[in-house]
């Protein structure tokens, strides 16, 4: 039976068919609502100091940049479809602009809610599988690599479900792209960061990932770092089970790097002492893990998509991080942006002013980091052995998980300071800058897990009495000696659940859980009202680096 290749870039079945778009926004209030949210997305320039490179990294470089453009390529056929059509039926700017940042016609910080005419409900497995596939019909599905982060999931002629690996989905782009990532590694003069182009550029064209993963942890001494791929799983919000393409270029920023190593030799020492029980902690990392502080300039795919990530934890390779561990990346200019541009104006509306002196950026930052760093801890596998804890939690993982991250995060914070590893400032700091970040990050919607995540945490630390809020002014203010107990309190839960793999425990929590309610609802509005930035958005490229 002949499958057709071409099938696989068509748009989703239920939006296949782009009515005209020339009407839309309706009227001038409509048009006045898109605008704001379009300008809700800052821009910042994404620039580094490349003067210490050399001639040959400089011209690596603009190969990496044509590389990581066609992640970009293939997240739209991942995220939607048929970009051209799309973009092409769309003739308001507005709409447009709107369009690209979100990489599609679904308003990705408003629970995808479709903002063009004409295209419904965007489907929760995005493009990675039919449309109108029933989760009945592919449980019933016999195939060995339907569950694999690296397929489609497509129809043949008589509707029977079948899969095809990425590199043949995607083979022009990725083709493309292994050549370019070559052309890169024969100008590479550090020889890990030549091997690991090298193998990925193999990998990128067999969907194995393992080596080339193993080959990026073994990197130390790398000026450029350049992350391609299918890498995430938060596009697929039917199993979290497939990977979306996307990809950075980042500059290292050597000094701040080095001042960060010695945290990362404790990590294996933190995840012993995690507040749960033995079973729930029995897996040791691999102890190649590092902390590194960089200039982010490119991002493309499916993290340049609606919220910016500020900071990277890879591989996700759960073998990987038990051989070898994780690299944990923050990308200072990134961050930098978000502080000062929303965090900041945030904590000036709704914490209480005697408290507003913790806001800190060196907080700010340290609470991302171990952020990071706390992806790798815990559970990567079920206690009973049988599966992993994302094959076990399937949908509501990337909850979970981003709970577990923010949460552990704070304690090895918190940890750290206690045994005066830390001493740039105080814990309450780095209190009172995390609830200030519930906010921003829970203004990124129950589309989002690490939306959904900021819910949960901020209804649990309001029945535990971790703040208080004051109901005339809408401030909050931080119970030091609380929000510690909560913090120790909401470890040990989640670690259990995924430990467990306990399904029915996170689904009900999450839908319970991860969504806006009316008194967190009212203080979002009044940050909303207040005109402060929802999120970043990049002026980007080679020549944002004086780069021909």
């Amino acid at each position: 039976m002949k499958r057709k290749i071409s099938s696989l870039i068509l748009t989703i079945a239920a939006i296949s068919v782009i009515v005209s778009c020339t009407n839309q926004p309706k009227n001038m209030e409509t048009e006045n609502k898109l605008q704001k949210k379009v300008t809700e997305f800052i821009e910042v320039e994404l620039t580094s100091d490349i003067s210490h490179l050399s001639d040959n990294q400089k011209e690596m470089l603009g190969y990496l940049f044509e590389a990581g453009k066609l992640m970009e390529d293939i997240f739209w056929m991942e995220s939607f479809g048929n970009k051209e059509e799309l973009c092409n039926s769309v003739t308001d700017p507005v709409v447009k602009e709107f369009v690209k940042i979100n990489f599609g016609p679904w308003e990705r910080l408003n629970n995808n809610q479709s903002f063009v005419e004409g295209i419904g409900v965007k489907p929760l497995g995005a493009n990675f599988y039919p449309a109108d596939m029933t989760k009945e019909e592919f449980d019933s599905f016999v195939s060995e690599d339907k569950t694999s982060q690296y397929t489609l999931i497509r129809r043949d002629e008589n509707g029977e479900l079948y899969t095809i690996p990425f590199h043949k989905a995607f083979e022009e782009e990725t083709n493309k792209a292994i050549e370019l990532i070559k052309k890169a590694a024969e100008l590479a003069e550090d020889e890990g960061f030549k091997k690991y182009l090298t193998l990925r550029a193999e990998a990128l064209a067999t969907d194995e990932y393992y080596e080339s993963d193993v080959a990026w942890m073994e990197m130390k001494t790398n000026d450029i770092d350049f992350i391609v791929g299918p890498i995430e799983n938060y596009e697929d919000a039917l199993y979290n089970y497939k990977a979306a393409h996307e990809s950075f270029i980042l500059i290292k920023d050597q000094e701040w790097s080095k001042k960060l190593d010695k945290f990362a030799a404790l990590l294996p020492q933190f995840q012993k002492d995690l507040p749960v029980a033995a079973e729930y902690k029995s897996e040791m990392p691999g102890s190649d893990s590092d902390l590194g502080a960089y200039d982010a300039v490119f991002y493309a795919g499916d993290c340049n998509a609606g919220s910016k990530t500020i900071a990277i934890n890879l591989p996700n390779d759960e073998k990987v991080r038990l051989d070898k561990g994780s690299r944990k990346l923050q990308l200072k200019n990134s961050m930098q942006a978000k502080f000062d541009q929303i965090l900041v104006p945030i904590s000036e509306l709704m914490i209480v002013e005697e408290q507003r002196k913790h806001i800190k950026f060196d907080a700010f930052f340290e609470n991302t980091m171990f952020h990071e760093a706390a992806h790798g801890l815990g559970m990567g596998n079920t206690i009973e052995g049988s599966q992993t804890v994302r094959e076990a939690l399937q949908g509501y993982y990337t909850s979970i998980e981003e709970g577990k991250a923010d949460i552990l995060g704070l304690y090895i914070v918190t940890k750290l300071y206690e045994m005066g590893e830390l001493s740039s400032g105080e814990v309450m700091d780095n209190f009172v800058t995390f609830m200030a970040g519930i906010f921003r990050s829970a203004r990124f919607g129950v589309a989002s897990s690490h939306g959904k995540a900021n819910m949960m945490r901020f209804y649990y630390f309001q029945e535990k009495g971790a703040f208080t809020r004051d109901e005339a002014t809408g401030e909050y203010k931080v119970d030091f000696d609380k929000m510690k107990v909560a913090m120790e309190e909401l470890t040990e839960k989640i670690l259990i659940i995924q430990g467990d793999g306990n399904y029915e425990e996170a689904k009900a929590w999450v839908e319970a859980d991860g969504m806006i309610k009316e008194t967190l609802q009212k203080d979002l509005d009044k940050i909303n009202a207040a005109g402060i930035p929802r999120d970043i958005r990049f002026k980007q490229g080679k020549e944002m680096l004086g780069l021909n």
